[in-house]
């Protein structure tokens, strides 16, 4: 067998032993945050997401799937997901002005309000940037929401709802992170469209 086929066999299944924990360990906290989360939207509100280099991208990735739509055969009404991640000009003055560690927070203080959720993604759970926009959104009354991996870091401690992926390499994290995504687009449609299931 060749290094190659190896390495492809060893990273398909530790990315299946790290779904099967989080399978078996996670989801009573999965299943809890796609109510609230539903529960949001139904009642006004809009979801933000802010997170660094692939937790960005998934950050854009669920904000686009809440926005347009997640399943092209529901034809639903958009639901309001924002992404802070997607903004240069925003990111580049926030970052020569106030610090990169304050883009999120500042984001979140223009655009948040009582009755919103912050998801807060970040693999190892100690992104500072992220910790505060966690801070500036408890200030708010925003419904925090950490989603994390590892031992989940500092913003395990300091958010209203989180899901720790359990895994300590990134790559499984990340893989987790938009799979449990979209389980929970999949229940904000279902729970806020019935009709169309």
């Amino acid at each position: 067998m060749n290094d190659f086929v190896f390495k492809i066999k060893s990273s398909i299944s530790e990315s299946i032993t790290v779904k099967t924990a989080l399978m078996n360990n996670c989801i009573a906290e999965i299943e809890a945050i796609g109510k609230k989360l539903a529960e949001i939207i139904g009642s006004g509100g809009k979801i933000m997401f802010c997170g660094n280099g692939g937790s960005a991208a998934d950050s854009q990735h669920l904000a686009a799937e809440l926005v347009v739509r997640l399943r092209s055969s529901i034809n639903r009404k958009a639901i309001p997901g924002l992404a802070l991640t997607v903004d240069t000009s925003i990111l580049t003055a926030g970052g020569n002005d106030i610090g990169f560690a304050n883009v999120f927070a500042r984001a979140v203080e223009a655009y948040g309000k009582e009755g919103d959720a912050l998801v807060a993604i970040s693999t190892s759970g100690n992104s500072e940037n992220v910790l505060n926009a966690v801070s500036t959104a408890k200030q708010r009354e925003i419904v925090t929401i950490g989603l994390l991996g590892g031992s989940g870091g500092t913003i395990l401690s300091e958010c209203d709802l989180t899901v720790v992926v359990p895994s300590k390499v990134t790559a499984r994290i990340q893989e987790s992170h938009i799979l449990i995504g979209h389980i929970w687009c999949e229940m904000i449609e279902e729970i806020n469209f019935p009709d169309m299931f």
